[in-house]
């Protein structure tokens, strides 16, 4: 089996001793949930009010990654240069970036910028023609939504400077998600951990997020400039994306500026199938660390399902169930199969840490460490689902469909992270969401119009996944790894970030609504996504359906596809494809970097094949450099258009 070479960033302590390895200092959380309070207030500032690079739509966590850049080349060389014991060790960075990263994951996309706007849409947008009056609101648990129509009103309109937030109409829904969020991320951070042995240590996935700042940490508590930037190919890597995606930011100051166009289409059999042509320096970079068959194997099979979905559209053979926003029938089934598989296929495969894990859960004796964080872990995922399964059925789910929609979420986020960290892709989109699936597979009747409602509103946390939590825990266990001793601190961090970019962001964002009216923020957000829960449980009331079985068969397609794709793999060594091509290709953000991967895919193999392993590891730290480099061209473009006032100057960050 073709493995991925591994980086040449891989030691656990550094020369300073037990210092470099053990991580969650007391300055070191502090440090952490200071960074976590900047992006709570800075990612809504920068997406909503300058309008600019969004730090943090991605899976990536793009402010993390700058944050570290800047905290590197200013605080630690400071301390560094006052006295060397001051600066931070390896340690202390791996815990700082990783409270970064998952604070990244919550102000816009993730979860503030999607709750605002759904639980207030469904009574702005509430109209006689779209029947919301009497097809949803009679139905809706209203201590979810703030039915307070004048703090609604306001909230969408703004009442100027200084405005007061009207708290006695958002408590209660505030509280009632944030003990719901608080049982999702506990079951998320516990999933993770319990995984992170298989997937870091059994399987050495490639982890190719988690190499940038790997790269950059190593060596930078030994000297006042970490290594990283004392390397030439660094910096002609960032140099690349930092030249043209300025040229791009300064044409939006001056409109004649010509500026290089990195996008094109390309339509193939009379326009049956259609390609974008994107380069995207951040996929090039991440692409560029993992191995040849599988990236190979991405831009393979997102060509096959290029070609399979323009030959179905125009035959008219394509499946045309309505099952809302995010999920596409036909290939959203496929996608949903072939994850399932996905997931217990990864199961299958860390059974005996898995069973290891059980057995010393049933008769703990006197472990310690890590084991200890594992017991903590099986027990947290326990309580975390069953207070999940209990939210949604007091929201109005039958108690059974509620259990169905948490497994399924949490198995779509496992696949989902899973391609993450073997693919290095900056995010991975699903065809389809737990709300369309569980209507093709049970139907309305099975529901109720309660339950067609309470699913709507699981588009709150389980939406498009642009982004999604267990993405950034996921690499960031990756880092804990560099840790040495016990890693429950670090698990007290991560939740310490969240919480504090939850309560900030939630504020911050209030009262930017509130000053200058949540329709004048983000159109996309306050408007379309707004009604989205809404618009869904109204279109399955006006024309209910029974289960799918067109989907079920999809569904089932997909499976089979995939196991016979795993099959082949395990069994013939000459077998080419990797099955991880197939469950990502179907997610739409693999449209804007299949021909990144592949860009990488023919730079590699050529490197492998005229210079061999030798040849590969010196030209890493130049497409590590094209990777961050696309991060900070647009963190340094976000701070000058906040200083100068611009709006809308919004370079790509996935």
């Amino acid at each position: 089996m073709l493995r991925q070479i591994p980086p040449p960033y891989r030691q656990r302590v550094g020369r300073r001793g037990q210092r470099t390895g053990r991580g969650a200092t007391g300055r070191a959380l502090l440090t952490g949930g200071l960074l976590a309070a900047l992006i709570a207030i800075g990612v809504p500032y920068g997406s909503m009010v300058v309008q600019g690079s969004r730090l943090g739509l991605s899976s990536a966590t793009p402010a993390a990654f700058f944050l570290l850049f800047v905290l590197l080349l200013t605080v630690q060389v400071a301390l560094g240069a006052v006295r060397r014991e001051w600066a931070f060790g390896r340690g202390e960075l791996v815990t700082i970036f990783a409270m970064m990263a998952v604070a990244t994951a919550i102000p816009t996309r993730g979860v503030v910028g999607m709750l605002l706007p759904m639980i207030t849409g469904t009574f702005y947008y509430a109209t006689p023609e779209n029947q919301w009056a009497e097809l949803i609101h009679p139905h809706v648990a209203h201590w979810m939504v703030v039915a307070d129509l004048e703090a609604v009103q306001a909230f969408y309109e703004g009442v100027g400077r200084d405005a007061p937030i009207p708290w006695d109409a958002w408590l209660v829904p505030l509280g009632c998600w944030l003990a719901f969020y608080a049982a999702f991320y506990l079951s998320l951070i516990c999933l993770m951990n319990i995984l992170r042995r298989p997937w870091v240590d059994n399987e050495r996935l490639a982890y190719p997020l988690a190499q940038v700042p790997l790269a950059m940490i190593q060596g930078a508590a030994d000297s006042r400039l970490a290594p990283f930037f004392r390397q030439r190919l660094v910096w002609l890597g960032m140099a690349i994306p930092l030249g043209l995606g300025s040229l791009e930011a300064l044409q939006h100051y001056f409109p004649a500026l010509p500026a290089p166009a990195l996008d094109a289409r390309l339509s193939l059999l009379r326009q049956i199938v259609v390609l974008r042509l994107d380069i995207n320096f951040l996929m090039l970079g991440f692409a560029y660390l993992i191995g040849v068959q599988l990236s190979f194997s991405l831009w393979v099979f997102y060509l096959i399902h290029a070609l399979q979905e323009g030959l179905l559209h125009s035959l008219h053979l394509q499946h045309t169930a309505d099952l809302g926003a995010w999920s596409n029938a036909g290939m959203g089934h496929q996608m949903i199969g072939a994850c399932a598989v996905l997931v217990a296929y990864s199961l299958w495969t860390a059974r005996a840490h898995l069973a290891e894990v059980g057995r010393r859960f049933l008769h703990p004796a006197q472990d310690e460490g890590e084991m200890a964080s594992y017991r903590f872990s099986l027990l947290g995922l326990a309580l975390g689902t069953a207070g999940m399964v209990l939210w949604l059925w007091q929201s109005g789910l039958p108690l059974w469909v509620a259990a169905l929609v948490v497994v399924v979420a949490l198995g779509l986020l496992v696949a989902l992270t899973r391609i993450v960290a073997e693919a290095g892709t900056p995010t991975i989109t699903s065809g389809m969401v737990p709300a369309g699936f569980t209507i093709g597979a049970v139907g309305v009747p099975a529901l109720g119009a309660p339950g067609v409602v309470a699913l709507g509103y699981t588009f709150v946390w389980m939406n498009d996944l642009l982004v999604f939590m267990t993405a950034p825990l996921a690499n960031s266990l990756r880092l804990g790894s560099e840790l040495a001793g016990d890693r429950r601190r670090l698990l007290w961090g991560l939740a310490a970030a969240m919480l504090i970019s939850l309560l900030l962001s939630t504020w911050y964002t209030l009262h930017l609504a509130y000053t200058h009216g949540a329709v004048n923020l983000h159109k996309q957000y306050f408007s379309t996504f707004a009604a989205e829960p809404s618009k869904f449980a109204a279109q399955q009331l006006l024309h209910p359906s029974g289960p799918d079985a067109i989907g079920w068969l999809w569904t089932g397609g997909g499976a089979l596809l995939m196991s016979i794709l795993i099959g082949a793999r395990n069994h013939w060594a000459w077998w080419p494809l990797h099955p991880l091509g197939f469950a990502a290709s179907m997610g739409w953000v693999m449209d804007h970097i299949w021909c990144s991967i592949f860009l990488a895919w023919f730079i590699k193999a050529l490197v492998l094949r005229f210079g061999g392993a030798a040849l590969y590891h010196q030209t890493v730290p130049f497409f590590l450099g094209l990777a961050l480099g696309q991060i900070v061209t647009a963190g340094v473009w976000l701070l000058v258009d906040g200083f100068t006032g611009a709006v809308g100057n919004r370079l790509p960050v996935y």
